[in-house]
C-alpha cells in the first residue's frame, strides 16, 4: 500500500511533496495509517486531534493516545476539546452536524495560524461508497452521486484509491496501534447501518462490488465533468448580474430546454428544497418570490432575480454637520459652492440623476439616509404638487428589487433626495439661496 499511494502522490498529487500538511486525526484506524503513511514517505505534517466529549474516559483516551503517537514521531500536535452536545443544542444541529463545523472551523485555524498549506484527511474508497448509498437513498441529483472529491480546495483525501480491506491488511503487516471507536459498529446510526447492513450484501451478490462501483463512479463523474461544461455555456448565455444578485432571463432559459434541469443545477447552492415551488416562479404574476435560508428568488416581470437574504442591519444613518463625505450605507460626497457656482444655480436651477444642488438654509441636522416607507412622498423637483414615493416607482417601473435598494436622503421628516433617481423641489437653490451645497453619490465601477 505505501508503495502504491507513493506512486499515487507522483501522479496525482504532486504538489503535495514541498508542502506543509495537517493530518486530520482521530485515533482511528483509518487515521493512524494515514499518520503512519504519510510520516514514512518523509513529508513534512502536523496532527489536529479534536476531542468531542461525547464517550466520556474514552474520547480522552483517544487523545493521549493520538499526543503519545505524535510526540513518539516528533510529529508537531495540535489538539482541542469541545463541549458539543451544548453547541449542538446552542446551534439547533445534529451531535454529527455539530462535530462537523466545530472541527472544520478549528482545522481553518491552524491552517492560518500555522502556515499549513492543507489539511489531509483518511476518507478512502469505502467511505465513498457509503456517502453515495446515504446520498441515494435520501434523493439527490448527479452531484450527490459522484462520491467526495479528492481535491476541495485545501482539503485533500489522498487514500481514496485504498479500500477499508487495504487499510486493515497494512495495519497488521506494519503492527500497528489504534483506538477503536464502540459507536462505529451502532447500527442505529444511518452511516453505520449501510456499512454493517447494507454494503455486505453487495458484496455477497457481487464480489466484485468495489470494484464495479469505482467504474460506474468513474462514468458518473464524466457526466457531471460534461454537464458543468455545458451550464457555464448557458450561465454565460442566461444568467447576468446587477446589483449584486444574479438575473435569470426566464425567456432565455426555456429556449434552452429542460429549463427545470438548468434551473436546478443554476440555484443547487442556495439552499433551496421546495423544487416544484421554484418552477412556478417560472409561471408566477410579478412580484412573487420564494426564499431559502440563505437567499431571495424574485420573479419580476419576465426575470427571476436571486439575491442574498442579508442580516438585518439599522436602516437610518445620520450625517452630522460639515461632513465631506460618507461610506455607509451609500457613497456620498458633500462640497459647499462657490459664489460662482451658486450664482449659476440661481439663474438656472437644475438637478441630475446622480449629482444635486441643495439650498443649504433649507436643511436642518443631522441629514437623514434611510431606506424608503410606505406612505412616503415628495415634491418631485420641476414639478408642483406632492407625490408618493409608491406612485413615482410605478410611473418609473422600478423592480421589487430596486424599490427595495433605494435610499431618500431627508431633512427632519421631508425627503431631499430620492437617491440616485430624484430631487425635491423644496430644497433648490432659488434666487434667494445664500448657501448651496453639491451632494454627489458615486457609482462602483460594477454598476456603471
Amino acid at each position: 500500500m505505501l508503495k502504491k499511494l507513493r506512486t499515487h502522490i507522483q501522479q496525482n498529487l504532486p504538489f503535495l511533496s514541498d508542502k506543509k500538511l495537517l493530518l486530520a486525526v482521530s485515533g482511528g484506524i483509518d487515521s493512524m495509517i494515514l499518520v503512519d503513511t504519510f510520516h514514512k514517505l518523509g513529508l513534512q505534517i502536523g496532527i489536529a486531534h479534536c476531542n468531542f466529549k461525547l464517550r466520556s474516559k474514552s474520547s480522552d483516551k483517544d487523545e493521549r493516545f493520538v499526543i503519545e503517537t505524535a510526540h513518539k514521531l516528533n510529529i508537531p500536535m495540535f489538539n482541542i476539546s469541545f463541549d458539543t452536545k451544548t453547541y449542538a443544542n446552542e446551534q439547533q444541529l445534529s451531535i454529527q452536524m455539530a462535530a462537523r463545523e466545530l472541527r472544520y472551523h478549528w482545522f481553518y485555524k491552524i491552517l492560518s495560524e500555522n502556515k499549513y498549506d492543507y489539511l489531509l484527511t483518511a476518507h478512502h474508497k469505502d467511505d465513498v461508497i457509503e456517502t453515495f448509498l446515504i446520498n441515494f437513498s435520501r434523493g439527490t441529483g448527479l452531484h450527490g452521486l459522484t462520491g467526495i472529491p479528492e481535491i476541495n480546495n485545501e482539503i485533500i483525501r489522498p487514500l481514496l484509491p485504498f479500500s477499508r480491506n487495504d487499510i486493515n491488511v497494512y495495519a497488521a503487516k506494519n503492527n500497528l496501534t489504534w483506538r477503536e471507536d464502540k459507536s462505529n459498529a451502532d447500527t442505529k446510526y444511518l452511516r453505520n447501518k449501510i456499512r454493517h447492513k447494507v454494503i455486505p450484501v453487495f458484496k455477497e451478490l457481487n464480489p466484485s462490488f468495489l470494484e464495479s462501483f469505482t467504474q460506474t463512479l468513474s462514468h458518473l463523474n464524466e457526466s457531471k465533468s460534461f454537464i458543468d461544461q455545458q451550464m457555464d455555456r448557458i450561465k454565460t448565455a442566461i444568467v447576468s448580474t446587477e446589483n449584486n444578485s444574479f438575473v435569470i432571463d426566464i425567456e432565455k432559459l426555456q429556449a434552452q430546454g429542460e429549463e427545470k434541469f438548468i434551473l436546478r443545477e443554476i440555484l443547487k447552492n442556495y439552499q433551496f428544497t421546495q423544487w416544484d415551488d421554484v418552477y412556478n416562479l417560472l409561471t408566477a404574476q410579478s412580484g412573487k418570490f420564494l426564499t431559502s435560508a440563505t437567499h431571495r428568488l424574485l420573479k419580476n416581470r419576465e426575470q427571476l432575480i436571486l439575491s442574498e437574504i442579508s442580516q438585518v442591519e439599522a436602516s437610518t444613518f445620520h450625517i452630522v454637520k460639515d461632513s465631506k463625505k460618507i461610506k455607509h450605507p451609500i457613497h456620498l460626497k458633500f462640497k459647499k459652492m462657490d459664489d460662482t457656482k451658486l450664482k449659476e444655480f440661481q439663474n438656472n436651477p437644475k438637478s441630475a440623476t446622480h449629482k444635486v444642488h441643495v439650498d443649504l438654509d433649507t436643511i436642518s441636522y443631522p441629514i437623514i439616509v434611510r431606506k424608503w416607507q410606505q406612505g412616503d412622498f415628495f415634491y418631485p423637483f420641476g414639478m408642483q404638487g406632492k407625490k408618493k414615493l409608491s406612485k413615482f416607482f410605478k410611473d418609473e417601473k422600478m423592480s421589487l428589487l430596486e424599490k427595495e435598494n433605494t435610499w431618500v436622503l431627508c431633512s427632519e421628516n421631508k425627503i431631499i433626495w430620492i437617491v440616485g433617481k430624484r430631487m425635491d423641489e423644496r430644497f433648490k437653490i432659488k434666487k434667494s439661496t445664500k448657501k448651496g451645497l453639491k451632494i454627489t453619490l458615486k457609482i462602483p465601477s460594477n454598476d456603471k
